[in-house]
Order: C-alpha cells, then structure tokens, then sequence
C-alpha cells in the first residue's frame, strides 16, 4: 500500500517507523515531566482530548495494536478487528502515569516481539474492515504516525504551558 494512503503517513514521512516507536516513551515521559498533573488535564485544543485522556489512549491502543501485531504473525490471512476509541475513551481520564507505565511496558514488550519477528514477517498480509488489504509493516507505519500525531498535540500542550 503507498504509504500516502495510509492514515498518519505524512506525518512518518522517511523515519523509521520502530525507531519512533521505540523512541515514543522517553518523549510521553519527558512531556509528563513538563506538564505535570495540571498541564495534562486541559485539552491541547478546545473541545479536544485532555493530554490526560491521550494518555489513556495511548495505552490502550497500544494493547490493542499489540494484539493486532501477534494475530498477524500467529495467523495467516488475518482480518483485524477494528475498536471505537470515542466509546473507549468514555472512561477516561484514567491516572496519566498508571496510563504512561502501562503504555511503556507494552510497547516494550510489543517491540521485543517485533524485532523478533521473522525476516518477512512484515510483508504479511491482513485484512482491515476500514482501510482493506494491509500488511504488518503497514499497521505499524501506522502505529507510528499515530504516536506522531499524538505526540504533536502534546507537544502543543506544552507550548500553551505559561512558564514558570
């Protein structure tokens, strides 16, 4: 799949997307760091997520992306299943940090089965009910220009943050 069609790409551009990947918790740290608990409960934009509730996002994609990545790679043909992330996100704002460890943890253990995966592996394909016939390196281009997008309306939180 061209890589324009897929959701988030432009924002992925050339990176490597298990670098960003990888890199993503040492960023969402360092931005909990800055705002802390007041800075994460107003939203990045008005009527938008608080940098709270994109935490809790954040982490429970990241579980449900870790799903996706291990059916692909147990299974061959895989159709993913898709989530509603506003039905989800109805329990949100969860803790920031017991969603910050949560999403740490699991994409460390997501990236360990990724660099793991056998030569190939990648170039498996799946089916998506929304976007059609996909690959595993698609889906995490995809997870990477999500935590990108993310990332940015954090990252505008924090410029919106008066200093101290």
């Amino acid at each position: 799949m061209d890589m324009a069609t897929l959701p988030y790409a432009d924002l992925l551009g050339n990176q490597d997307p298990l670098a960003v990947l990888s890199e993503t918790p040492r960023r969402l740290h360092a931005l909990r760091e800055l705002l802390g608990d007041s800075g994460l409960n107003a939203p990045w934009a008005p009527g938008k997520w608080t940098g709270a509730q994109i935490f809790s996002h954040l982490a429970d994609c990241e579980i449900a992306f870790g799903f996706r990545y291990r059916q692909v790679l147990a299974e061959d043909n895989h159709s993913v299943q898709t989530f509603d992330q506003d039905a989800w996100a109805k329990q949100y704002p969860l803790s920031s940090d017991l969603a910050l460890q949560a999403f740490s943890a699991l994409r460390g253990w997501n990236l360990a089965l990724l660099r793991k995966a056998a030569e190939g592996s990648f170039s498996k394909p799946v089916s998506h009910p929304e976007r059609g016939k996909l690959t595993l390196g698609n889906l995490i281009q995809i997870a990477a220009g999500h935590d990108l997008n993310h990332l940015r309306q954090i990252d505008k939180l924090a410029s919106q943050r008066p200093l101290a």
